[in-house]
């Protein structure tokens, strides 16, 4: 069976809430990616068989979303889009389903990745259509009804963080603590130009003037500290509650594109790929602590892989919230210095449909970086599910430049 590779892993810079990319639309932020992408693999959108991009925030986008960056990228109209909608997984997931049609032979060269501009999500009328003849009516806010709301239990995912923290013991000390640290060290990683490789710069255009260049992650704040977090409010349980603002990701804008190719493809261009998909799975969990998803989806793509937490050198989890984050590091029994080393979603963002994507993009760097042979990547997924993908070092010296 035909292994599949990644022979080139971009992102773009994460913008904050109403920050730099509020007039950009999430396909065109996909189709900077999905270029980029493409450049770095040496491969002509000509060549690409089909394009996977995650995308939750989908309403008033227009028709497809994969398929506008896809096209705005200048790949061919005969090249089929699909966009995928896993929540907070759906950036892997495609990478997991490109994975599976290059070893069965349904593709050689496959764009996979994730897109998403919650700051731009539209505001939704559902009695509009049929109903309100009189009186009242209602707004739903698209993003924290289809992006941040339990479609279960009806309350918000800082809810379920609570749940997490309460049933393991997470304290809110823990979560500030953690929470400070994701920060000091992103704004530290950017400091030393380490995010510099795996991002491509966006021109954002202006209402006067040239275009500006954002080439830099908007959230992290390297001032941040455990004591400063410690007088936040916690933002969804007022009595006992643990989870603040502060200790959860934030509300982003972003895109990232990895190009997933057949070993053969890649051997035939003279690329050396980042890395080879050696192994994935995707679970569920109870939908109230679907946070802990990371531990059972971990535990099954390495049970696949035939490999043990000891094999793996470095873990880039999605730190949704630093009560997950820390239930899936003490289940797993992972030590802190080979989890997140230049901090995550608590700084960096969870822009949700680009966010599989983007820890992804940020592991391969980390992995050539430091010749690291194995690597894993694991998100919760509202709902209550988990995903989990196994890496395995390219081994030499990208010549095609990640």
């Amino acid at each position: 069976m035909e292994d599949a590779v990644i022979v080139s892993a971009v992102r773009t810079p994460t913008g904050k809430f109403g920050g730099n990319f509020k007039e950009v639309p999430a396909p065109d932020l996909g189709a900077r990616a999905i270029e980029a992408a493409l450049e770095r693999a040496q491969t002509s959108p000509e060549e690409v068989d089909e394009v996977l991009l995650g995308c939750i925030l989908q309403a008033g986008l227009g028709q497809n979303a994969a398929r506008q960056a896809s096209l705005g990228a200048g790949l061919p109209v005969e090249v089929p889009c699909t966009t995928i909608n896993m929540l907070c997984g759906s950036g892997l997931k495609t990478v997991t389903l490109a994975s599976q049609m290059i070893r069965c032979g349904d593709a050689d060269v496959v764009v996979a990745g994730g897109m998403e501009n919650m700051s731009r999500a539209p505001y939704l009328m559902p009695d509009a259509r049929y109903g309100a003849r009189m009186g009242d009516t209602k707004l739903l806010d698209h993003l924290t009804f289809d992006g941040l709301t339990d479609a279960f239990e009806h309350y918000h995912m800082g809810v379920t963080a609570e749940n997490v923290a309460e049933q393991f013991g997470i304290t809110r000390e823990q979560q500030d603590e953690f929470a400070a640290k994701s920060q000091q060290k992103a704004a530290k990683a950017i400091d030393d130009g380490l995010f510099k490789e795996e991002i491509v710069p966006v021109e954002v255009p202006q209402r006067k003037g040239d275009p500006v260049v954002i080439d830099n992650d908007e959230g992290p704040r390297g001032d941040t500290t455990a004591e400063g977090l410690g007088k936040l409010r916690t933002a969804f349980q007022k009595e006992n509650g643990t989870v603040t603002a502060g200790n959860s990701s934030g509300i982003n804008d972003a895109a990232a594109a990895v190009i997933v190719m057949s070993a053969s493809k890649a051997q035939e261009k003279g690329l050396t790929p980042l890395a080879t998909v050696e192994s994935y799975a995707s679970v569920g969990v109870e939908p109230r602590i679907m946070g802990i998803g990371p531990i059972p989806a971990t535990r099954a793509a390495l049970a696949k892989a035939g490999l043990e937490l000891r094999d793996i050198d470095t873990f880039e989890l999605n730190e949704a919230f630093a009560a997950q984050s820390l239930a899936v590091r003490k289940e797993l029994g992972i030590e802190e210095g080979r989890i997140n080393p230049h901090g995550g979603a608590i700084a960096l963002g969870h822009p949700i449909g680009a966010s599989g994507g983007r820890i992804l993009v940020t592991l391969l760097h980390e992995m050539k970086r430091r010749d690291l042979e194995r690597g894993v990547a694991t998100l919760c997924v509202g709902g209550g599910q988990g995903i989990a993908a196994v890496l395995r070092n390219g081994n030499g010296t990208s010549s095609n430049g990640g």
